[in-house]
């Protein structure tokens, strides 16, 4: 009798481990939540000064007598022209470094016209609001004007002559011109979503700008660490000796001393300041990158395609670099992920205390050192919300550094690509 088995045959997945880190990934809800908080901050450090109410560089429009004012706070607003020639940034130079307002803000109660001038009550925000009564010049608040030229009020005819810099040219307008176009142009609402800080600036604007220095400084400081980390962590696990003993030395010194204590040492002697923070940041996160790079590379150097790599004459940059690093390269993510969110915390934290990031700069964590005053009374949200917003970008870089590692996994990887 003849029998017949069947045959068991083996399906093998054509996708890649790549495309199946990305399937398990995205089953991650956290993870990939986290994902589309880092993209949406990212977009909104990009556009930066474009989309922020307050356009000035470092968001930095001060109007005192705006101090401290609630969440979804409204006042009319006198915009008045600077008398100084203020040049039009291009597109991307006010993207990225904000545009110097043509205008200064002077909140008024209420207004009205007396000849060539316009009469204000100055904002004050008590019932009654007995405001500071003051005059200005019609054409002064519309025209940016050269002082330097000629300037008549023709209180007969009710025209004014006057000269704006950059125009040889005088120019004479009516007083109801002027008036007309004031309260058409130069007399305005506005709105602060978030209130305003002690400075009268407008909060919104400053947590928005204060993204960028985060990212910044997560970019910069991980960027600088692993091109130290990798570079020794490869060199000493692939040619081990005294250069690995070496390497492990430095590491096991660095890793004695407190990480901020260490910062906070290279910050002040590199000098207060923006980029001496990435610096500082950067040169204290090298040695955990190191320590996994070179736990990686002894592991792997030992492997098949190694040996074969040198018995047909590569040189070792190539094999370090094009052969074992891409191997490793999950790890490595997982560890950008995990030290991007400590740079932020790092950062925030030397601003707080007064050696990060300097004023007019905003950072979150120089906000909370200036507001922290205001915790203790019902304006405490001017703490709490740069605090906030620290919390959710490490949180987000935690978690997306969690759900990387997961989808990673070279064990879980390999068992999905072959299936029976």
């Amino acid at each position: 009798m003849l029998t017949f088995r069947r045959k068991k045959y083996v399906e093998i997945d054509s996708y890649s481990l790549a495309h199946h880190a990305w399937k398990r990934f995205k089953k991650n809800r956290l993870a990939m939540f986290s994902l589309y908080f880092i993209i949406l901050a990212v977009v909104v450090a990009l556009l930066g000064y474009l989309i922020t109410p307050d356009s000035t560089p470092n968001a930095n429009n001060q109007v005192l007598e705006l101090s401290v004012k609630p969440p979804g706070f409204k006042v009319q607003m006198l915009i008045n022209r600077e008398n100084q020639d203020i040049q039009q940034e291009s597109f991307i130079s006010k993207m990225l470094f904000g545009q110097p307002s043509f205008y200064h803000d002077i909140p008024i109660y209420k207004y009205g016209f007396e000849g060539p001038n316009i009469v204000i009550e100055g904002y004050t925000g008590t019932d009654p609001n007995n405001g500071p009564m003051v005059k200005y010049n019609m054409a002064d608040i519309i025209y940016s004007l050269d002082y330097n030229k000629h300037f008549v009020n023709d209180t007969i005819n009710n025209t004014t002559t006057f000269y704006i810099f950059g125009n040889d040219k005088p120019i004479t307008r009516t007083y109801k011109d002027m008036s007309e176009e004031i309260k058409a142009k130069n007399i305005i609402s506005k709105s602060f979503l978030l209130g305003t800080d002690q400075e009268g600036r407008d909060l919104l604007s400053r947590l928005m700008i204060g993204i960028r220095v985060s990212l910044a400084v997560g970019f910069v400081s991980v960027l600088i660490a692993f091109s130290i980390g990798i570079f020794m962590g490869a060199t000493a696990g692939y040619y081990r000796g005294k250069w690995d003993e070496f390497v492990m030395w430095l590491i096991n010194v660095v890793w004695s001393l407190p990480t901020l204590l260490l910062v906070i040492a290279i910050t002040l002697a590199l000098g207060k300041g923006f980029w001496q923070v990435f610096i500082a940041v950067g040169l204290t996160m090298w040695v955990d990158v190191a320590r996994i790079v070179r736990g990686q590379v002894m592991s792997i150097r030992e492997e098949n395609f190694i040996e074969a790599g040198n018995a047909m004459g590569f040189s070792d940059f190539r094999i370090i670099f094009k052969h074992i690093l891409p191997n490793i390269m999950g790890a490595i993510i997982v560890v950008a992920a995990d030290n991007f969110a400590s740079a932020i915390l790092i950062e925030a934290g030397l601003s707080f205390l007064g050696i990060g990031a300097q004023p007019p700069i905003a950072s979150w964590g120089s906000m909370i050192n200036a507001n922290r005053g205001y915790i203790i009374t019902d304006s405490a949200y001017l703490a709490f919300l740069p605090g906030i917003c620290i919390m959710f970008m490490v949180l987000a870089f935690f978690l997306l550094g969690n759900g990387l590692r997961d989808a990673l996994d070279s064990k879980t990887s390999a068992n999905q690509l072959v299936g029976t």
